[in-house]
């Protein structure tokens, strides 16, 4: 092992043990290591740190921002080991501020995602990403919670499914509706017909009976997303699969606009609904829609109408 190699998990057994989940930092050090070992290098430049951060053509600029700090933070840590590592500046590779633009999926995109999925090979697949992306779109469920579901967090008799230890350690249950379950349930048997040894008690299961991770689901969704012939609005919006909790969240918004409820008073249940620690964060997507901007600024306006 690389002394690169083994700082790098030091360092990240080390941020873990104070609460830190660092599973994507996890990913990017590990390539970031990848990239040195094969380079013959063993000292954390800022030339060489830069260089590995630029690697992905045509990648955002938040993106890149993201893979540069990953290798700041460890730089930082190496530094008090190897007084030659250089930490690279903080605005070396500046992301623009703010989000991402959302992409809202139609009801009709969904389905032709959902379409879509028979089509990948082997049926096991198929199978998994079609009630992924069911999943995803009607619960606004994380990506990185569908995949930590293991089989016991589904109670079925009460329609609920627990999310264990997510963001910022938080757990939550979220409630289903009768068709999410009956769709869960089939996916449940087609799995074990198709894989009667898994390897882990996750729910969805790769081709190999693991747990799915990020490297699995991302090319088959990018693929998913060619056959259904989506792509991206604007060169900041571009359809994401976390933009499926996006659109969960600005759908409920609207449903209650157009029913005349009480937006402000039942955010909150959308908040806990979605595990947000903070109610801003759900009052984000207020701003993330044209058609939610329209209908909170004329529920303003008939607020203001009768108040004069």
């Amino acid at each position: 092992m690389s002394g690169l190699r083994q700082s790098a998990e030091q360092y990240l057994t080390i941020r873990r043990a104070l609460g830190f989940k660092l599973a994507g930092e996890g990913r990017l050090l590990a390539d970031f290591v990848s990239f040195a070992d094969q380079a013959g290098i063993h000292t954390l430049t800022t030339e060489v740190a830069l260089a590995w951060a630029t690697l992905p053509p045509q990648a955002s600029p938040g993106w890149l921002a993201r893979r540069l700090r990953a290798v700041r933070g460890f730089a930082r840590y190496l530094q008090t080991l190897d007084p030659d590592t250089e930490i690279p500046p903080a605005d070396l590779l500046p992301a623009r501020s703010g989000r991402a633009t959302p992409y809202l999926y139609s009801d009709a995109e969904i389905v032709a995602l959902m379409a879509a999925a028979p089509q990948l090979a082997p049926p096991l697949r198929a199978a998994t990403f079609e009630t992924l992306i069911g999943l995803l779109a009607v619960t606004g469920l994380r990506i990185g919670e569908a995949m930590r579901l293991d089989r016991d967090d589904i109670d079925w008799s009460n329609q609920l499914l627990s999310v264990r230890d997510s963001k910022y350690g938080k757990s939550r249950q979220v409630l289903l509706h009768q068709s999410t379950v009956t769709a869960l349930r089939a996916y449940g048997e087609r799995r074990d017909r198709l894989c009667r040894r898994p390897q882990a008690p996750s729910f969805f299961v790769s081709t190999r009976g693991t747990r799915l991770v990020h490297s699995t689901i991302y090319p088959s969704f990018r693929r998913l997303l060619r056959q259904a012939g989506l792509a991206q609005r604007s060169c900041s919006c571009r359809p994401r699969v976390h933009d499926l909790r996006h659109s969960f969240a600005v759908k409920t918004l609207l449903g209650w606009y157009r029913d005349g409820d009480d937006v402000s008073v039942r955010m909150p249940l959308l908040s806990t609904y979605l595990g947000h620690v903070d109610p801003a964060a759900t009052y984000w997507y207020l701003s993330a829609a044209p058609e939610l901007l329209a209908l909170a600024a004329e529920r303003l306006e008939l607020a203001a109408g009768e108040r004069s």
